[in-house]
């Protein structure tokens, strides 16, 4: 068994984690929350999305929190940017690293982002164009690797055909997304085999829902296979707000996992990274009490809070 022998951890926790709320989250808690990550070892938290707050209303406010934040050298503030106008915006708040989004399911591009997959991709030409003439970075996001809300299973092919396109278009890093947290190790194991001969392993990350309770094995799974980048939220919030099931049952996508569960994980396997746990389960107890609940998380209740 080969395993990286250090990992980075994205905190998606102001973006993924809190874009499904019903209740808006005033930028106070979100300075808060961001300003408290920062102080913890992390060195990428992504802070918001360029969104229009019509269609994702939590978002709303992501310039002033870049203007707001304490924003602490050696550390990526990262923006979701959904096209032009998107990454205009953050090219004016001076965001230095943002993230595209697409999806390997056709039915889950036009629910979410309202078009094919062959238009999502002439949507962001743009944005790289943009981001290289302003020296900007761009991660990008590929939902539903592992199965979909609407499609069901997922070709790992079509993931591999996204991620490639993203990859030839200059992001520096792919982000496999199980949005409605259905996949297991045997499969993560064979998307990471089949997609890593588009994009090299080193260049790929992990976002995992923990809907089924198998986001820690995922994860450990893909680092089985040399994934070394690690997407999670402090106490387990987020989700997506359009994975939902066709027949309209209840939302699968149960939220991001546990940020302070995957720093267990890479502790007992002797992988540093630098982070202090117990600020990031402050700060998962903190932004939960203003959402008015606990957090989704198991090590979240070690030590007091």
């Amino acid at each position: 068994m080969i395993l990286p022998k250090t990992v980075r951890l994205i905190d998606v926790t102001a973006r993924d984690g809190l874009q499904n709320e019903k209740n808006i989250v005033p930028i106070a808690d979100k300075v808060r929350l961001i300003d408290l990550l920062s102080q913890s070892g992390l060195n990428h938290i992504e802070v918001g999305s360029f969104v229009s707050p019509k269609w994702v209303p939590q978002m709303a406010g992501t310039a002033e929190l870049f203007a707001t934040i304490a924003q602490k050298p050696g550390v990526t503030y990262s923006a979701l940017v959904p096209n032009e106008r998107g990454m205009q915006d953050a090219i004016a708040s001076g965001v230095k690293t943002v993230a595209v989004f697409l999806a390997a399911s056709e039915s889950f591009s036009q629910k979410n982002i309202n078009c094919s997959i062959p238009e999502s991709f002439t949507r962001i030409e743009p944005v790289m164009k943009m981001a290289s003439d302003h020296g900007i970075a761009v991660r990008g996001y590929v939902s539903c690797v592992m199965g979909c809300p609407f499609e069901g299973a997922i070709d790992p092919a079509r993931v591999a055909d996204v991620a490639g396109q993203l990859h030839r278009m200059g992001c520096y890093e792919i982000s496999l997304g199980d949005t409605i947290g259905i996949g297991d190790p045997m499969q993560t194991k064979r998307l990471i085999d089949i997609v890593s001969r588009a994009v090299p392993v080193a260049k790929l990350a992990i976002h995992c829902h923990d809907t089924y309770g198998r986001a820690i094995v995922n994860i450990f799974a893909a680092m089985e296979m040399g994934v070394a980048a690690i997407d999670a939220s402090a106490g387990g919030i987020g989700g997506c707000p359009y994975a939902k099931r066709a027949d309209q049952s209840p939302d699968m996508a149960a939220g991001n996992v546990a940020m302070e569960d995957v720093l267990d994980l890479l502790a007992h396997m002797g992988i540093e990274t630098g982070i202090d746990a117990a600020i990031i389960r402050r700060a998962a107890w903190d932004i939960n009490r203003v959402l008015n609940r606990k957090p989704n998380s198991r090590l979240a209740y070690i030590g007091e809070q």
